[in-house]
């Protein structure tokens, strides 16, 4: 059967006195019927309707495939309905499901058909499947940086499944369009991760909650098959992808490992006490008959370390004095701090003071806030435009994975320059001079990056961002329009900033310009000449009435331009901008 709106308002009809629910409730019901070839009667008790089902919709036992089936119903083409169930099946779903220490009288039925099914079926499941079911492009869903990092979360969470069926099986989460009936591009199956490490003695500390912290020394050879392994993945939970191999840090450790391996000029004990260790998140960590293993790790800090040593390896692997070093290897070692059991927003702030160690700047450790991952989805879906979250990330990525992504290739949209285009836009041009400030308090930040970002038009925050990139040649346009009339503007950048955006976001064609100019980081000529217009023909002529206010006579006397900075600058600049042009305040919505 065909799933359309009739279908889905048809079985509403004939079922839902008896069955509850919502209308969406049905298109659950649809689905299985579709691809499962059920009787209605047989599906009904494998779909929720109502609520409290802990983020599953449906479930499905195909005994001859020995497949168990959890699905996510959105009759919606937006994968972004997903978020809130995706996070909820993570929360409360897995462990519910498979590993519940008590019971919820309160639960959907559905809950408890799931574990009857479970434990009359544990010893012929082979494989999991969780599925997430809508109308749209599975591949869109793929893409989306937020389910990537909520889809990871969640097969970490596999665990929970093998406790309850008491031995290892896989594990596929995926994305399907029940209008097509394809499945993402990028789905995989999951494998346990679980991965030897040679510690020795390790020391326990409790957490403030239900954390552990594992503390030893580890083989640096052990953490880099990890990431011969899982590859980036293993990097997934820092807030910065591998600096460049010429960077100076990397010159420095690939020199020491040249000098305790090749040369032989310094022992291998030598660099745990020169190294300030590394911080792994992992799902567990277990002694087994000798051999530390570790499950689901991601490293939290250290990715120059272990990329440098694994550069290191592969450039002298037909060098014979690596085969004839073998020992000095394997004799690097470093303190590594493991957490486990532990909530996402407590390793995020691992993460973060886990970095402060290193030359990294504050809107770096912001990277992989939820707010970040969001914004990343809009311009990747709405312009077709990289978010550079991490630093170096946009460098990292080769010509194939900007086609997988299907994002612009010439260049990033970079987070610090995004949160002083907001800042502008916003006309807080002070806070430009404040930028660490902002990054490291809650407060200011949260107001700059707050939920309105989202619903703005992605088209004309890259007309500002863009702006920003072109007021350096705005600037001297503006300064040659009259012989040393203009000269302050040097000292009003980002006011002339501020000023061209309102320019653009006033423009009665602004809708037209956002199509035309808004989906591309290209400074194409006539972008350029609107913003020259704007720049020299109206911002030019506000900023010459700004500095003849009597309110800043007195400084502009004592070339004293710092008021240009200001944020009651701009908004003395906008009322001049009212009686001028008629121009008001304007947002990016």
């Amino acid at each position: 059967m065909r799933i359309t709106d009739q279908t889905i308002d048809q079985l509403f009809a004939k079922h839902g006195k008896v069955c509850g629910g919502v209308r969406n409730d049905y298109f659950g019901l649809a689905f299985l019927l579709q691809e499962y070839r059920l009787s209605e009667d047989e599906a009904i008790t494998q779909i929720a309707f109502g609520g409290n089902d802990y983020g599953v919709d449906g479930f499905h036992f195909d005994r001859d495939r020995r497949n168990f089936y959890l699905f996510q119903f959105k009759y919606s083409d937006s994968y972004q309905q997903f978020k809130v169930s995706f996070q909820r099946l993570i929360d409360a779903g897995m462990p519910r499901l498979f590993d519940a220490s008590d019971q919820d009288s309160s639960s959907n039925l559905l809950v408890q058909q799931i574990k009857s099914s479970l434990r009359e079926n544990r010893n012929v499941i082979d494989s999991v499947y969780i599925h997430f079911v809508f109308m749209g492009d599975p591949q869109a869903a793929e893409q989306s940086k937020v389910l990537e990092d909520l889809k990871e979360t969640l097969e970490n969470k596999k665990f929970h499944i093998e406790k309850c069926l008491g031995r290892e099986v896989t594990l596929a989460v995926e994305f399907k369009s029940a209008r097509s009936r394809r499945v993402g591009g990028g789905t995989h199956v999951q494998r346990s991760r679980i991965y030897p490490l040679h510690m020795g003695d390790v020391i326990d500390r409790d957490g403030p909650t239900e954390e552990r912290m594992h503390v030893g020394f580890v083989r640096l050879f052990d953490l880099r098959a990890i990431y011969a392994d899982m590859g980036q993945r293993f990097f997934e939970r820092n807030i910065r992808a591998a600096l460049p191999p010429e960077g100076g840090v990397n010159k420095v450790l690939k020199a020491t490992f040249k000098r305790i391996v090749l040369d032989e000029k310094e022992p291998p004990q030598v660099f745990a006490f020169n190294h300030n260790g590394v911080t792994i998140y992992a799902e567990a960590l277990e002694h087994v008959d000798g051999v530390w293993k570790v499950s689901s790790p991601r490293l939290l800090n250290g990715a120059q370390t272990v990329t440098t040593f694994d550069r290191f390896l592969k450039e002298n692997e037909a060098n014979p004095r690596l085969d004839a070093r073998k020992g000095a290897l394997e004799a690097i070692h470093v303190m590594c701090r493991i957490i486990t059991s532990s909530e996402p927003e407590f390793v995020t702030t691992v993460t973060i003071n886990n970095n402060r160690q290193n030359p990294v700047e504050p809107w770096n450790l912001r990277a992989n806030d939820r707010i970040q991952l969001e914004l990343a989805d809009k311009l990747r879906d709405e312009v077709g435009l990289y978010y550079e979250r991490q630093e170096n990330a946009f460098q990292n990525l080769t010509d194939v994975d900007v086609g997988e992504l299907e994002v612009e290739g010439y260049k990033a949209v970079e987070l610090y320059r995004l949160a002083q285009t907001f800042a502008v836009v916003d006309g807080e041009i002070d806070k430009l001079g404040r930028m660490r400030e902002v990054f490291e308090d809650e407060r200011p930040y949260s107001q700059l990056f707050n939920e309105s970002r989202l619903k703005a038009d992605a088209r004309k925050i890259i007309l500002c961002y863009k702006a920003g990139l072109y007021v350096g040649r705005l600037m001297r346009e503006v300064r040659q329009a009259a012989q040393n009339k203009y000269d302050f503007v040097t000292r009003g950048r980002n006011l002339l900033w501020a000023l061209v955006c309102q320019g653009m976001l006033n423009d009665p064609e602004i809708n037209e310009w956002s199509e035309e100019y808004g989906q591309s980081l290209k400074m194409d000529i006539q972008y350029r000449k609107w913003l020259l217009d704007l720049a020299t023909r109206k911002c030019r002529l506000i900023l010459a009435d700004l500095i003849a206010d009597k309110a800043y006579k007195e400084k502009v006397a004592e070339d004293n331009y710092t008021f240009l900075k200001t944020t009651a600058a701009f908004k003395k600049s906008m009322d001049i901008a009212y009686k001028r042009y008629k121009w008001t305040v304007r947002g990016l919505s």
